[in-house]
C-alpha cells in the first residue's frame, strides 16, 4: 500500500489496517518516540490509543492532513513527538515491573480462602459498575485475556477503541475499589 492508500485506509476505520499500522509496522517508532519523551515508563496500549483517538478528532482532520509530500512514518514521528511532548505530564506511570504472567504466578502462590475473598471482593466491585460495557471489557481482557482482535470485533468496535473503553473501565472499577477502601 501507498502512504496515501494507508492514510485513507486509516481514516476509513479498517481495522486490520489500523492494528497492523500502529501495533506492527509503527511499533519501533512509537516506541523510540516514547521513551525519548518520557522519563518514566508508560503503557505503549495507551499512548497509542490516546494518540489514535487525537488523529481521528474531528473527522480524522489530522490524518487529512497528510498530504504525502513526506512518508507517512516522518509525518507520523512528528506529529507524535508534539503530541506526547504535550501530555507528557499528564500521562500515567506504570510502575510495575512484572510482566502479568509473573504477577499471575505471584498470586498462585496465595492459599485458596484469599483467592476466593479476592474474587468475592473483585466480583462484588464488578456488581456495582453501572456500566455493563466497562463490566464486559474488564472480565473478557483482563480476566479471561482473551484477544482485543476478538473481543472487539464481537463488540461492533475497533481494536483501539476498545483500548480506550478498558482503560475507562479501569479507571471506574479503581475508583469503586478507592471508594470501598475509605
Amino acid at each position: 500500500m501507498t502512504d496515501i492508500e494507508i492514510r485513507d485506509a486509516l481514516i476509513a476505520r479498517d481495522n486490520t489496517v489500523t492494528y497492523d499500522f500502529f501495533f506492527v509496522k509503527c511499533q519501533p517508532l512509537f516506541k523510540s518516540v516514547i521513551r525519548r519523551v518520557f522519563s518514566y515508563e508508560v503503557n505503549y496500549d495507551e499512548c497509542i490509543s490516546e494518540l489514535y483517538i487525537y488523529l481521528m478528532e474531528d473527522d480524522a482532520r489530522r490524518f487529512r492532513q497528510f498530504e504525502g509530500r513526506s512518508t507517512i512514518f516522518q509525518w507520523l514521528k512528528i506529529v507524535s513527538i508534539h503530541f506526547f511532548v504535550a501530555k507528557r505530564n499528564r500521562m500515567i506511570e506504570d510502575r510495575s515491573q512484572e510482566p502479568p504472567l509473573y504477577q499471575r504466578e505471584r498470586l498462585s502462590r496465595y492459599d485458596d480462602h484469599e483467592k476466593n475473598e479476592a474474587a468475592m471482593d473483585l466480583e462484588t466491585m464488578l456488581d456495582e459498575m453501572a456500566n455493563e460495557r466497562y463490566v464486559t471489557v474488564i472480565k473478557r481482557l483482563v480476566l479471561d485475556d482473551e484477544s482485543p482482535e476478538d473481543v472487539a470485533e464481537e463488540m461492533g468496535v475497533t481494536v483501539a477503541n476498545l483500548y480506550n473503553i478498558k482503560k475507562r473501565a479501569i479507571a471506574a472499577l479503581t475508583e469503586i475499589a478507592i471508594d470501598k477502601r475509605m
